[in-house]
């Protein structure tokens, strides 16, 4: 988490702004196709060989990573005032203070909320109500990874071709009907088509918003910004899993997908407004902050 919120602070001192939704995209294919595609089965495979052998590699890899990294431009250090937990709370009041930002970020609690709950019995459903087994749960997350994947690469020039607010708005509808289709699929095929859409437009979403929070949170304030729109945006992820929980064993394993899809359009609903006025947002960071 320290390093996701870094990359993202970060970033804009790498990319000039136009740069940064295709920077975002190229981001979310490489952790998708490293944590998905090529992780998983390797270490699978080492572990066949010898079980310590799998944590070598993956102490190589971050030695790597740092080495790389060491190649990067040198910026030099901004001066901050007060103490850690002023720090955050600078942080969270400029947040909290602009208006189309905080919309987001409950959005983005409301959907990690809706998500978890369809997560939690995705297992589940796949196996008892879907009858794929293991093996075909394993391939809906491929199917969502693939549409990652896609996503990564269309959505920069596809948000660019939409538009900022139309594409955060498809992104939030499309999220909402792909938990629908889930919980309603009739079967494997049709549920992985739904994984896939899911990831397409779960990446929208990601590369609009981190882009945007990229171009208008000021620099010396980007890290602090990004951690607590986090904290607030993920925090109903637990509560999230124990609805699902509880609403899979009162209706049935599809109810958590149909609940979560409703909430989400219910959620869409008083932040269109604000959503529809984020095209009149600067393309570029200013200098101090400016909370609409």
């Amino acid at each position: 988490m320290v390093f996701a919120n870094a990359a993202q602070a970060v970033l804009p001192q790498l990319v000039p702004a136009e740069q940064l939704p295709a920077a975002n995209g190229n981001l979310q294919v490489s952790l998708t196709a490293g944590e998905t595609f090529l992780g998983p089965p390797l270490g699978s495979l080492l572990f066949t060989v010898a079980r310590a052998l799998p944590f070598g590699p993956d102490a190589a890899s971050f030695v790597g990573s740092a080495v790389l990294l060491s190649g990067l431009p040198r910026q030099a250090p901004t001066e901050t005032q007060g103490s850690l937990v002023e720090r955050i709370a600078e942080g969270l009041r400029w947040l909290l203070r602009h208006r189309l930002l905080r919309a987001i970020a409950v959005l983005l609690g409301v959907l990690g909320f809706c998500n978890q709950m369809g997560q939690a019995v995705l297992v589940l459903l796949a196996t008892r109500t879907l009858h794929i087994g293991a093996g075909g749960y394993g391939l809906l997350w491929t199917a969502s990874a693939i549409g990652s994947i896609l996503g990564g690469l269309a959505n920069p020039a596809l948000t660019r071709r939409l538009g900022q607010a139309p594409s955060l708005i498809i992104a939030v509808a499309g999220t909402a009907a792909t938990y629908v289709g889930i919980g309603l699929a009739p079967d494997a095929c049709a549920a992985g088509l739904m994984m896939a859409a899911n990831g397409f437009v779960v990446t929208m979403w990601n590369v609009v918003t981190v882009s945007l929070r990229q171009r208008i949170v000021p620099a010396e304030l980007l890290g602090r910004v990004n951690s607590v729109y986090r904290m607030l945006g993920w925090g109903l992820m637990p509560l999230g899993a124990v609805a699902g929980g509880f609403v899979a064993h009162a209706a049935g394993l599809w109810a958590p997908y149909l609940i979560g899809g409703f909430l989400s359009m219910l959620a869409l609903a008083p932040a269109l407004p604000v959503l529809l006025s984020s095209d009149q947002q600067p393309s570029s960071r200013p200098d101090r902050p400016s909370p609409a």
